[in-house]
């Protein structure tokens, strides 16, 4: 029999499609258990896309699938169990997403529908094409082919599609890695290098963009301001004219949508071109150098002809401006129906169309235009005048003056040659007005949407205000304000010859980025790096990022360093900021290669002693609760060796797993918080000494352990455990470091007092707030007035860390500065070294650097009796000196100091005394005495170590393992 509840299931085969992010789901359905695509009841759920998305997903909610130990322990557990199928809104998952949710929209910002999303001909193909195509396809390209003849243009179109192109492929293999949201060039960079990549490039290409808007608009006002001069219908003068034009233009931009018109006159002109060359040559044409078709201007083109101080790079380090604006539609990629598939796709035929519009066009005018002429129909060829200037001669025109005086027109000389060859001129002019506002309009779309995404991701905390968008598609209406300010910024400088270099190179920069994303992704070889784009190549990517830096060093060498230096200024802006994201980046797979690499390699090394360095075992609990150990342990090991900090939990392994689980992630993230190098690695067992000694794998060399100073209160099985640790150091021949502070290291209880006061604190402020919610003002009907408390929470906390306050003081010693002192090493065993060897290193850090090391060695012992007969001497010859004020009453000692003040007093006496038995030490260094098994019992072998360092200041008690750690040879 069928089941009834099949077909209703919500967990059916799923349909691995996008759902519109403007529907809303107000709701979520709970059960304890689902029917399957198999037919029975299962809390096991199939797989769905909805699985793997984001916790804030803007294309759908975001399902989450049973845990592991829910499935695991459902049979352990009372009653069924409650899986939700998606998180509502405001809901954080339980579950962990690996570092994987990105910052976006919040749900409650989002409009329920009137999305308008572009497809892969309109949001990219046109757009792309729109951009290539500017104001050098009309005025500049002629130029080119003139300069570099048609040989050498060629290569410079081919070069500058082969950057492109290789960048495109680059860009595709990332796009088509994962769902791509709005941002571009930005987006791509930082989740494939991470932020520091990407947000400093991110605002660089953000401000190129906003830059550019201000170059198309000028180019657009100089060609109407030549067109003003023609009909001698100036408005003020040319400078102020190009100001007056460009700011009005800007103006009209903002509200400009119109691309496709602007397309459609884009092509209409470069048919024009190609008609007119078919043309028949009116005698006017010809005197400006225009021929129609013949295969001798062809062979004169075809060879370079460099003048004015030009070369090739020269050349197309001014044409290859035209070739940008591949980014176009991925910096909008937030906009498109299908990013992955639309991307690829429209920016290839971009490139592909326009590389060859270029070459088409250049060969055309190329084969038909000589490279001088004057422009006077009455310089024809003489009779019996021998010509031989140009090809021009051929067809009755001698030009010959142009080797001694300057000519207007020809490839070299006019920049007006594609008005000359079209079939109709204006249509040319046209032609520049729409490629000029074309390019300007994708640039002022593009700058605000990156912007936005960088905003978006709080990478630079003070322009979070320009990440809200308004409106149906999230528009960054404050982002089009701030381009606005900057082109207009820059409209009224009125000469960006200067700038322009700049702007190539913020382009080509972040060119290079992208292919080096693509290359590092691949060589991380990360599982999650997948492209459904499969025609791309590591090596070709690196290539494309090497040519792009090499093109822009050809094109303008100090605006390249200029760019680098800005970058990388950024770069360590925000590594020293470091945001909080977390975004799986390559960089962070290629630290992990590097680290197995180096583990690897270390391995096959053996070990010298000069290369001896301490790695620490150090059994601190919770690192929050010893402070005064992890301080120290992190002097020992920081830039030196490794620190292991080490919790013990007691009990079975099952019920303390979520403890771990909880204490790892809280405990490291507390380290890193505090800038401390060290490793938190929590274990269970039945006792602190099995679960010691299990960290034996970790490969530590040094255990590290506070002295337990209730040995004497405590149960005798604590006293085993804990003196068996020691034990089990010396049979895995660790070092063993013992650190004693008389006032003690434990301070967890005050943190869970301060704990419980801030809960108090915080369940207080909840109720007043509460309370305030039903309050209807001085003349309600409740009117509830905030009795002040005769003692706050937190003034209950300050009195517990007053009691406490040596104990506080203690645990934070080492956290300062230490002043000048000493620190006294007490070496009386040969233990191989290490007992010299860490007091050592702590004088090389900056809080110990000024303290003096002492080392005590003991003497032979038939120099003992002489040293008290040397000490019995001493007291004898300053017997007549003393003053012996301790004895007698305090007035009368008083006036002995008054009278003798010149008399050695008992205080400077037991000054002396303490500063040789290191009780004025900054830190006692004393060998730790062995205890042998079976020989000492452990409450008399702890009372040997209390009675060793009882009342002395911070104490280590160390035993190396007998094997040396310090050489005498170099």
């Amino acid at each position: 029999m069928e089941n009834p509840r099949f077909e209703n299931s919500k967990d059916d085969p799923p349909l691995y499609e996008e759902t519109s992010f403007c529907e809303k789901v107000f709701s979520r359905a709970v059960r304890s258990s689902a029917v399957s695509a198999f037919g029975h009841l299962t809390l096991d759920r199939v797989p769905n896309a909805d699985f793997y998305r984001n916790a804030a997903s803007i294309s759908g909610h975001r399902a989450v699938r049973p845990s592991l130990q829910e499935l695991h322990d459902v049979f352990q557990k009372n009653g069924g169990l409650d899986i939700p199928d998606a998180l509502e809104e405001g809901e954080t998952p339980e579950i962990s997403t690996l570092g994987d949710v990105e910052s976006v929209a919040p749900l409650e910002e989002k409009d329920a529908g009137g999305v308008v999303k572009f497809g892969w001909i309109k949001g990219v193909l046109v757009r792309c094409m729109l951009n290539i195509w500017g104001v050098m396809l009309f005025i500049r390209l002629s130029w080119v082919f003139g300069q570099a003849g048609i040989g050498l243009g060629i290569v410079v179109v081919l070069l500058s599609m082969v950057v492109t192109s290789v960048t495109c492929l680059s860009m595709s293999a990332i796009c088509t890695n994962g769902v791509v949201r709005g941002g571009g060039a930005y987006y791509l960079i930082s989740r494939s290098l991470g932020p520091e990549f990407g947000g400093s490039i991110g605002l660089i290409f953000a401000f190129a963009n906003a830059v550019a808007v201000a170059m198309y608009v000028v180019g657009f006002a100089e060609t109407v301001v030549e067109l003003l001069k023609d009909s001698n219908t100036l408005i003020v003068d040319p400078v102020n004219d190009i100001r007056i034009i460009g700011c009005i233009t800007v103006v009209l931009l903002m509200g400009i949508t119109a691309q496709v018109a602007l397309l459609v006159i884009l092509l209409i002109a470069i048919a024009n071109v190609f008609v007119g060359t078919v043309i028949p040559a009116t005698q006017d044409k010809r005197s400006k150098g225009f021929f129609n078709y013949h295969e001798s201007i062809a062979k004169e083109n075809f060879i370079p002809d460099f003048r004015d101080g030009e070369t090739f790079f020269s050349v197309f380090a001014i044409f290859f401006p035209a070739a940008t604006g591949i980014l176009a539609g991925a910096n909008i990629s937030g906009d498109l129906k299908d990013p992955q598939g639309a991307l690829p796709k429209g920016t290839l035929l971009a490139i592909f169309i326009t590389g060859i519009t270029y070459l088409g066009i250049a060969l055309v005018v190329s084969v038909t235009v000589v490279r001088d002429a004057t422009g006077n129909r009455n310089d024809t060829v003489q009779a019996g005048v021998n010509c031989n200037f140009s090809s021009a001669c051929d067809f009755g025109y001698d030009f010959s003056t142009c080797q001694t005086s300057r000519c207007n027109y020809g490839l070299m000389n006019n920049f007006q040659v594609m008005t000359l060859v079209s079939g109709f001129g204006p249509l040319i002019t046209a032609g520049t007005f729409s490629a000029t506002l074309s390019s300007a309009l994708a640039s002022l779309v593009s700058a605000p949407k990156v912007f936005q995404a960088l905003c978006k991701d709080n990478i630079y905390t003070g322009l979070r205000f320009f990440a809200k968008g308004h409106g149906k598609n999230n528009e960054p209406i404050r982002g089009y304000v701030l381009t606005f300010v900057i082109a207009v910024a820059f409209i009224l400088i009125a000469e960006l010859n200067t700038i322009a270099p700049i702007i190539s190179n913020f382009f080509l920069a972040s060119y290079a980025l992208i292919n080096f994303s693509c290359f590092h992704a691949s060589y991380a070889k990360s599982p999650g790096w997948r492209p459904a784009y499969k025609y791309y190549n590591m090596w070709l990517s690196l290539f494309g990022a090497l040519l792009c830096c090499a093109v822009m060093f050809v094109i303008n060498w100090w605006a390249a360093l200029l760019t680098y230096g800005i970058e990388f200024f950024l770069y360590i802006y925000v590594t020293v900021k470091k945001p909080d994201v977390n975004w799986g980046s390559s960089t962070q797979a290629v630290t992990f290669i590097n680290a197995v690499n180096n583990a690897l390699t270390l391995s096959g090394v053996d070990d010298h002693i000069k290369n001896f360095r301490p790695k620490c075992l150090v059994l601190s609990g919770s690192p929050r609760t010893r402070p005064a150990l992890l301080d120290l342990a992190h002097s020992l090991t920081k830039n030196y060796g490794l620190c292991l900090t080490c919790e013990v939990f007691l009990g079975p392994r099952e019920s303390c797993l979520q403890d771990m689980s909880e204490a790892a992630q809280h405990n490291q993230f507390w380290l890193h918080n505090q800038k401390c190098k060290a490793f938190y690695t929590p274990v269970s067992s039945h006792t602190l000494r099995e679960g010691a000694s299990g960290l034996g794998k970790m490969k530590p060399n040094t255990v590290m352990l506070g002295f337990k100073r209730d040995w004497r209160l405590t149960k005798p099985w604590e006293v085993q455990s804990y003196v068996g640790i020691l034990h089990d150091a010396f049979d895995f021949e660790y070092g063993t470091v013992i650190m004693r502070i008389n006032q003690g290291m434990d301070i967890s209880h005050i943190l869970k007092a301060e704990e419980e006061m801030e809960r108090m604190l915080m369940e207080r402020q909840a109720l007043e707030m509460e309370v305030q919610d039903f309050q209807a003002g001085p003349k309600g009907l409740f009117h509830w007035v905030k009795k002040p408390s005769k003692k706050e929470p937190t003034s209950k906390a300050s009195d517990l860390a007053k009691m406490n306050q040596r104990l506080v003081e203690a645990s934070g010693q080492f956290k300062k500065k230490q002043g000048k002192g000493t620190i006294d090493v007490w070496w009386l065993f040969d233990d191989g070294g290490l007992t010299l060897l860490l007091p050592q290193i702590l004088t090389t850090r900056k809080k110990w650097r000024e303290c003096k090391l002492r080392i005590f060695i003991a003497g032979q012992p038939e120099r003992i009796q002489q040293d008290k007969v040397d000490w019995k001497l001493f007291e004898d010859m300053i017997e007549p000196f003393r003053l012996h004020e301790g004895s007698k009453e305090t007035s009368q000692a008083e006036a002995l100091r008054r009278e003798h003040p010149w008399k050695i007093t008992d205080a400077e006496l037991r000054d002396f005394e303490q500063k040789e038995s290191s009780r004025a030490a900054k830190l006692v260094v004393v060998s730790l005495p062995i205890a042998r098994k079976g020989s000492v019992s452990d409450h008399l072998y702890m009372a040997w170590l209390d009675a060793l360092t009882k009342n002395l200041p911070p104490t280590l008690l160390i035993r190396g393992n007998h094997q040396s750690v310090l050489t005498i040879y170099s």
